[in-house]
């Protein structure tokens, strides 16, 4: 099933995602899903910050995934530290090619091949507050909602033209 954006010009891939950073962000995904996370990339916080990949695990636990596709990707962001505050675990992503000691020891490490990915580095909890932590959620909801009804509208509309 595609990913889909309630928005006319997609937003899940804008352009500004490397080739590399969406192979990082499919095995990811397949890993997430694995732990039986739901799952939502591109997802804009309430710091106006948008997350890579935004999870939701079965007990609601959130977590953030910071996706670098080289050495210089992440040196050039200052970022990812925001995001900390709309979290309760903060992962960074890469593919082999990127030495992971180069990622901060209090963030989680995981390393990704494009078809399934490993968590290398545990991230450390940091607790939402209960009143940023429904906020969040009802953000992720509300966003999941918008990306199905289009994503069927989509769909109807295939099916009316074929």
């Amino acid at each position: 099933m595609p990913i889909v954006s309630p928005h006319p010009e997609p937003s899940l891939v804008d352009g500004r995602q490397s080739e590399r950073a969406l192979l990082v962000r499919r095995g990811v995904q397949r890993l997430f899903g694995e732990l039986r996370h739901a799952i939502l990339p591109e997802l804009s916080l309430a710091s106006g910050r948008r997350a890579d990949l935004i999870t939701l695990s079965e007990k609601g636990q959130v977590c953030i995934i910071e996706i670098k596709s080289s050495i210089e990707d992440f040196r050039v962001d200052n970022k990812w530290p925001d995001y900390r505050q709309h979290c309760d675990r903060l992962y960074f992503a890469t593919h082999p090619g990127v030495p992971i000691d180069i990622f901060p020891q209090d963030c989680g490490m995981i390393l990704s091949d494009g078809y399934g990915a490993e968590i290398m580095r545990e991230a450390p909890e940091h607790k939402l507050a209960p009143a940023t932590r429904k906020a969040l959620t009802l953000r992720f909801a509300r966003a999941s909602a918008d990306r199905l009804l289009v994503a069927e509208q989509m769909a109807y509309q295939q099916n009316q033209a074929g």
